[in-house]
């Protein structure tokens, strides 16, 4: 992806978040938060009773990397397996947001990535919904 459209793409999921805003009966509420730059971050998932994350939204405040990249990884995750989400790592961010953002950006770029794997984990584990 050329530079230019990659940063346009990533002002428009900051500037058009995808699936922003509390999902009604959410699954699991998940938060996170970058206490160095003041990045907040709610994810709300809703589960088929299953393992695929049926639905996914987020909202909080924060910097365009770390709001962007929450826009793109919900757009992901709707309808997948929660074990396909789990999948991810900083290379699926490296391929969307670019290497120059991943590396001078990390907390940033990551925190949504972050925020959902550790409930991943916990569902692998049998400990949440």
């Amino acid at each position: 992806m050329i530079e230019e459209d990659r940063m346009k793409m990533i002002m428009d999921h900051y500037e058009n978040p995808r699936n922003f805003g509390p999902l009604e009966h959410p699954t699991v509420t998940l938060r996170g938060g970058n206490p160095n730059c003041g990045d907040t971050l709610n994810i709300y998932i809703r589960t088929d009773g299953g393992n695929v994350i049926e639905d996914i939204s987020f909202d909080g405040e924060g910097c365009t990397i770390s709001q962007a990249a929450a826009s793109l990884l919900t757009e992901f995750a709707k309808g997948k397996t929660v074990e396909r989400v789990g999948e991810l790592d900083s290379d699926y961010l490296r391929d969307i947001l670019g290497k120059d953002i991943m590396v001078t950006r990390p907390k940033c770029s990551r925190l949504a990535l972050e925020t959902l794997k550790s409930w991943v984990r916990n569902f692998e584990r049998g400990k949440t919904a």
